[in-house]
């Protein structure tokens, strides 16, 4: 899977912030949408702490591989897929995490039977579409596109 262009697009989805900001749900959070947990350095400090470029490149890495773990556990034949469902599916992992994302029960029966067309009708047919649509009617038309 090519990580970097993953990277690209999460950035333009979830923003790139150099200090700690308060996200939608009012948590702590740097960088490319990293939620701050109790064993980051950057746990307890204030809003506004500057956070600096090599922190957010670390952070970012480290999400990545947890995310990637995800998409393999949810989709055993995830390095199989597509290169353009691969993508897809990563970018919903970092969105709505795998608690989430393996409720899209539907979605991924039509992922393993490389029906992406209902893979992305299932997509729409979601609380997430209503949430983030700019982003989710992205994903949706890249996943109906997948041939």
């Amino acid at each position: 899977m090519n990580t970097e262009m993953l990277r690209e697009q999460l950035e333009i989805d979830e923003g790139v912030k150099y200090e700690i900001y308060l996200d939608h749900l009012g948590f702590p959070t740097f960088g490319v949408g990293h939620l701050v947990t109790n064993s980051d350095p950057e746990h307890g400090q204030a809003v506004g702490t500057p956070v600096s470029a090599d922190r957010v490149i670390e952070a970012f890495e480290s999400d990545l591989k947890g995310v990637l773990y995800d998409c393999n556990r949810l989709y055993p034949d995830f390095d199989s897929l597509p290169e353009e469902a691969q993508q897809i599916i990563a970018n919903m992992m970092f969105n709505l995490g795998y608690p989430r994302l393996s409720k899209f029960r539907n979605m991924k029966a039509c992922v393993e039977e490389k029906d992406w067309e209902g893979a992305g009708n299932e997509m729409m047919d979601s609380r997430w579409y209503k949430q983030v649509p700019n982003r989710a009617q992205r994903l949706v038309d890249r996943m109906k596109n997948i041939s």
